[in-house]
C-alpha cells in the first residue's frame, strides 16, 4: 500500500486498542527505503486525555490507569515543524526537529512497533504503538537516552502497559545507536535541509476518518 508524494494522511500512536494522539501529516516520499511525511505548525492534531483533561505525561502511570473513561481531546501542533521518517519494517522512527527559524536542530529516534498501513478509500493513514523509550541525536553525532524513567514505571504495570518485550526495544535502541555512531543513513545529513512545498498548509481540521478503529 503506497502513499503518494503531497498526500495528507493520518499518523496515529495506538495503545491497547486505543488511539492514544493522531497527527496529519504530507507524504514526502514514500519509497523503498520508508515513508517521510511533514507535520506542519498549526497542524490539527487529537490526544488522549483522562476524564479530568489531563494527559499520560501529566500523572504516574498508576495513576493514569485509574483515571478512566478516556477520550481524544483536540489540539494544535504548537512546535516547530517536523520531518519523520519511517524506515521499511524497522521498529522506530526518526524525526528531523527544527528552530522556530526551521533550520535543524537535531534528530530524534523514536522507538515504536513497526507501522501499519491503512485506506478507506477517502482517507489514510498509518499507526504504530509508541514504546516510549527514545534516542535524541545532536548534530555531532552525540546520543542519549531519553525517557528511560518512563518506561521503566510503566514497565512495571505489564497488564495495562502495551510494550510487552523489554529487551526488543532496548535491542533496537542500540541497534539504532551503532548507525548513530557510524553516521549512517539518515543520519548521515540527508534531509537537514529539506524544504516543503509551500503550497502544503495544514489542513484547517482533523481530516474525515482520523477517528477510524485502529489498525494495530
Amino acid at each position: 500500500m503506497g502513499f503518494k508524494p503531497g498526500q495528507l494522511i493520518i499518523h496515529r500512536n495506538v495503545h491497547r486498542g486505543r488511539i492514544a494522539w493522531v497527527r496529519p501529516a504530507r507524504v514526502v516520499a514514500d519509497d523503498d527505503r520508508g515513508l517521510l511525511v511533514w507535520v506542519a505548525r498549526g497542524t490539527p492534531v487529537a490526544g488522549e486525555v483522562a476524564a479530568d483533561g489531563r494527559g499520560l505525561r501529566s500523572m504516574p502511570f498508576a495513576e493514569w490507569i485509574e483515571q478512566g473513561p478516556y477520550r481524544l481531546a483536540p489540539g494544535t501542533w504548537a512546535g516547530p515543524p517536523v520531518l519523520k521518517f519511517l524506515p521499511v519494517g524497522a521498529s522506530h522512527s526518526v524525526w528531523w526537529f527544527r528552530d522556530d527559524e526551521g533550520r535543524f536542530v537535531n534528530w530524534y529516534v523514536n522507538l515504536e512497533e513497526p507501522g501499519v498501513r491503512w485506506d478507506d478509500g477517502g482517507a489514510a493513514g498509518i499507526d504504530i504503538v509508541d514504546q516510549d523509550l527514545d534516542i535524541v541525536v545532536r548534530p555531532d553525532l552525540s546520543w542519549e537516552w531519553k525517557d528511560e524513567g518512563e518506561f521503566a514505571e510503566r514497565l512495571a504495570h505489564p497488564d495495562h502497559y502495551w510494550v510487552p518485550d523489554e529487551a526488543a526495544v532496548w535491542a533496537e535502541g542500540w541497534r539504532v545507536v551503532k548507525q548513530i555512531e557510524a553516521g549512517e543513513f539518515p543520519f548521515d545529513g540527508t534531509w537537514v535541509d529539506f524544504t516543503p512545498d509551500p503550497a502544503w498548509d495544514p489542513p484547517p481540521v482533523l481530516p474525515p476518518g482520523w477517528d477510524r478503529p485502529p489498525a494495530v
